[in-house]
């Protein structure tokens, strides 16, 4: 139903829940890095789960809702690491590809729910 590459972008969320992985089993084990990490788990890896389901949606309404509860979790993803960053937990430079990431998945997911949305209207 998407009109992007479902394979890249597949294979994108897939990348990075990987990264959001190996970032978690990285942190400190102080409380608020697992704290803040089991956050950034949670929202990160749920990004890709939400693409595929919006991938197999059975209608524009239910595409619609995929994706912008995966743009809920992106969103979210990135202020976890925001947090993790500016608590100094993680240096902000070590965190930059993956904020740079999730900022790069929100353009691209926003792009087919504009076009669904404007087709809906219509």
């Amino acid at each position: 139903m998407p009109d992007y590459p479902k394979t890249d972008l597949k294979e994108r969320t897939r990348s990075f829940a990987l990264r959001i992985i190996r970032l978690y089993g990285a942190l400190p084990k102080s409380t608020e890095a697992q704290v803040l990490g089991k956050q950034v788990l949670r929202s990160g890896t749920s990004v890709g789960a939400h693409y595929r389901e919006a991938a197999r949606a059975r209608s524009t309404t239910e595409f619609i809702s995929k994706v912008e509860t995966g743009l809920q979790e992106l969103d979210e993803t990135d202020y976890w690491l925001e947090l993790l960053a500016d608590s100094e937990i993680v240096p902000a430079e070590h965190l930059a590809d993956l904020r740079r990431e999730a900022d790069e998945l929100t353009a691209i997911f926003v792009h087919p729910l504009k076009q669904r949305r404007k087709e809906n209207d219509e």
